[in-house]
């Protein structure tokens, strides 16, 4: 009788420590936490360095003694900042360069995704590689021709040189929004167009009545995805905009020179520390952050639906 307890204890324990399926068991989840504490830490980390460099005075950051923690925050860094990064002045032009495109490229992409989805006409599988195309090009290759192009056309050093590549559906990355529709939309039955055209309905009517609720997620994804590169894409906007138009990102490239002479040669000291660049990053993240923690629902919603195939 006693030996037959000690096995029972013993499976009793098996179990809870490894499981039914060695996936269940305490082992296993404590294996898992820990990666996803790791994986958590490697992407935080470079946050918190910025939050807590941000906030040290030169006397930190000269002070041996003082590594991430800050002796007292410090907030004239990000008042330097914002002096020099032209604010809220160069917020305006970064936002107009980049949440007009994003809006413009996810509704475009909506309605290409749409076609593929839905419609059935002649060389579609090749249009379908061509939009591939595009996003496996290096976009480095297209560059010059792009630039030629818009000089042509008077629209360099101008907006209307990222606006008008997101309204014909060339935008930055655009091709993986269109691949996202297509797959949502696949995902939708098509019962739901045939009742609707029983009832009369157009094709517009039921892309606009029907496609677009129901993908409502997609839209939020997309957007989110498209507003964040091209609110970090420098590359783009120095070849294109120039001197025009210039955004938070353009003034960041250029931060020391401009703290120099914008606060002075007295300031020498200070212009090129650590703790004032980090503050202007921060201020350049603040958006970022700011937009998805008020869409991150959507936003998780619409990652775990995308992905979904249907009939």
């Amino acid at each position: 009788m006693v030996e037959k307890l000690r096995t029972i204890d013993k499976n009793h324990i098996k179990r809870m420590l490894f499981g039914y399926k060695m996936t269940d068991g305490l082992v296993f989840k404590i294996l898992i936490y820990l990666l996803l504490i790791v994986i958590g830490f490697v992407y935080l980390y470079p946050l918190l360095h910025m939050i807590s460099f941000s906030f040290q005075s030169l006397e930190d950051l000269l002070n041996p003694m003082v590594n991430q923690v800050p002796t007292s925050l410090y907030f004239k860094n990000y008042q330097d900042a914002f002096i020099v990064l032209k604010y809220f002045k160069t917020m305006g032009s970064s936002l107009t360069v980049t949440l007009v495109p994003a809006i413009i490229q996810t509704f475009i992409a909506s309605l290409i995704g749409y076609g593929f989805a839905r419609f059935n006409f002649p060389l579609k599988k090749l249009l379908m590689g061509f939009v591939i195309a595009t996003y496996i090009i290096p976009p480095q290759v297209t560059m010059i021709p792009k630039y030629v192009l818009f000089f042509n056309m008077g629209i360099l050093e101008t907006i209307w040189s990222i606006i008008l590549p997101a309204t014909f559906g060339q935008g930055l990355n655009s091709a993986i929004f269109i691949l996202i529709f297509y797959q949502f939309y696949r995902m939708i039955p098509k019962v739901l167009d045939e009742a609707a055209q029983i009832d009369g309905a157009g094709r517009l009517y039921i892309y606009f009545k029907i496609a677009i609720p129901l993908s409502i997620p997609s839209f939020v994804t997309s957007f989110l995805f498209s507003f964040v590169w091209y609110w970090n894409e420098t590359y783009i906007s120095t070849l294109f905009l120039g001197n025009g138009v210039e955004t938070l990102q353009m003034r960041l490239a250029d931060f020391v020179s401009e703290y120099s002479a914008i606060l002075g040669s007295s300031e020498a000291i200070n212009y090129a520390n650590e703790a004032i660049r980090m503050a202007a990053t921060m201020l350049i993240i603040a958006p970022m952050l700011i937009v998805y923690f008020i869409m991150q629902r959507w936003f998780i919603e619409g990652i775990d639906r995308v992905g979904i195939t249907g009939e």
